[in-house]
């Protein structure tokens, strides 16, 4: 159980790195003002979201599920787990927004200023945070 435990926090991590970066990678796409800067932004983002972010959302969930499935269902009546498990829901909607921004951007769509996505950028760092304090702390 350790080694499934430790594989879904490394693609926890993964998971998070990409979310921290692509909204960072959104500010700059939002300030740029030639082409050649919005061309190569279109690529760093498609190939973080699709390359990194994505895949270490899913197997951060997989393993996650395997987890629960280890530790027996019973675990689910567990309010700090029922509110890890309501803020990941958060947290992947979160993310598939991030996909819809990053088609706005690819179809040069997009609807928002660099301020706009420095506020969206911290959304994640806050989930982390409760995310964390709720496994590590146990409330409840």
């Amino acid at each position: 159980m350790l080694w499934v435990k430790a594989f879904h926090i490394i693609f926890m991590v993964t998971w998070f790195a990409g979310l921290f970066y692509l909204p960072r990678l959104f500010v700059y796409h939002a300030d740029a003002k030639d082409e050649a800067s919005n061309q190569r932004f279109k690529i760093m983002e498609r190939k973080l979201y699709y390359g990194i972010t994505t895949p270490g959302a899913i197997i951060t969930i997989i393993l996650g599920f395997w987890l629960i499935h280890m530790m027996g269902y019973g675990i689910l009546s567990a309010f700090w787990l029922q509110a890890k498990l309501a803020l990941v829901t958060i947290l992947v909607v979160y993310h598939l927004y991030c996909g819809k921004l990053l088609k706005d951007f690819k179809n040069d769509n997009n609807r928002h200023g660099h301020v706009w996505y420095r506020w969206f950028n911290e959304f994640p760092v806050i989930v982390l945070i409760a995310v964390i304090l709720l496994v590590e702390l146990q409330p409840y």
